[in-house]
């Protein structure tokens, strides 16, 4: 029989550690069955307040289903695939305006991206070391994603007009605020040391963010970056409901007027444009970023 390196503690001592590790494990199921009855009880409140009732979601599913019947159909009856060219009608004037949404929403995306660029710096902890001023770069962030996109282009439009200008500016205020945050999360997360060393080899702080930082958050950038774009692309569509350029506006006066196939035809359009970002800028990405962990 050979002796085995492991040593079993005597049932006198071992015996307390059992307890007390059972003990242990009994709190943490407490706390985590308390903190799930917590979670149940605030759900039902919520649902509540926001008067969502399963029955009444039930008892209405016919209506839901019916207005998609609608937008499957043209005026006539017939399926809206069954005549693609009485579907598309006015096909040239909706992607007149749907290349203005997405001229809107890539100027807006850019500017945003470029203020929130600037400012995730400001507001990161490993770069600024003034908690005054990264305050103020975070409070502002905040200010301008919590005033929803919709807010700022009503205020532009009365300022300058109805028009695409209404809108950009609005984008770009509302992306500077989302994408500010984002971009100095990665700027607080990335891996000191290269940083450490460019500083304390006498670099400046330009020079640290240039060859230690950029690096190591580029891909990252550009992934929110495109991500926010394709978000724009569908928030602006909506910002032409208050005349801030765009397929917006003949989106809402479809929907007012009932119009099934027109509002079905515009959201199509919406959504291939949305899948044609999406696959060309992720072949973008595939192609000039390199992956994580890598150097190029």
């Amino acid at each position: 029989m050979t002796n085995s390196p492991l040593q079993t503690l005597p049932d006198a001592q071992l015996a307390p550690m059992q307890r007390a590790y059972a003990e242990a494990q009994a709190a943490k199921n407490l706390r985590l069955a308390a903190m799930f009855i917590a979670f149940v009880i605030a759900l039902v409140l919520s649902a509540d307040v926001t008067e969502l009732n399963p029955v009444k979601l039930w008892e209405r599913r016919g209506e839901l289903l019916d207005y998609f019947n609608h937008l499957a159909h043209l005026e006539n009856g017939a399926w809206v695939i069954s005549d693609p060219v009485e579907w598309f009608w006015n096909l040239k004037g909706w992607s007149l305006l749907l290349l203005e949404t997405i001229v809107m929403s890539y100027v807006g995306t850019l500017t945003g991206a470029a203020v929130a660029f600037v400012l995730c710096f400001v507001a990161s902890t490993n770069i600024t070391q003034n908690p005054l001023t990264r305050a103020a770069a975070r409070r502002a962030m905040e200010i301008l994603r919590t005033v929803p996109d919709l807010v700022f282009a009503l205020i532009f439009v009365e300022a300058f007009g109805l028009g695409p200008m209404a809108g950009v500016l609005a984008l770009a205020l509302h992306t500077s605020g989302a994408l500010g945050k984002q971009f100095f999360e990665l700027v607080e997360n990335i891996d000191p040391k290269p940083m450490d060393g460019i500083l304390a080899s006498g670099g400046s702080k330009l020079h640290a963010i240039r060859f230690a930082v950029l690096p190591q958050i580029i891909a990252g950038l550009a992934s929110y970056t495109v991500l926010r774009f394709e978000i724009n692309v569908r928030e602006a569509s909506v910002l032409g409901y208050v005349g801030a350029g765009g397929i917006g506006f003949k989106l809402l006066e479809a929907i007012r007027k009932f119009y099934y196939s027109d509002i079905s035809a515009i959201l199509v359009m919406l959504m291939l444009t949305v899948f044609a970002i999406e696959i060309s800028m992720s072949y973008a990405r595939a192609k000039f970023l390199p992956e994580p962990g890598t150097t190029r």
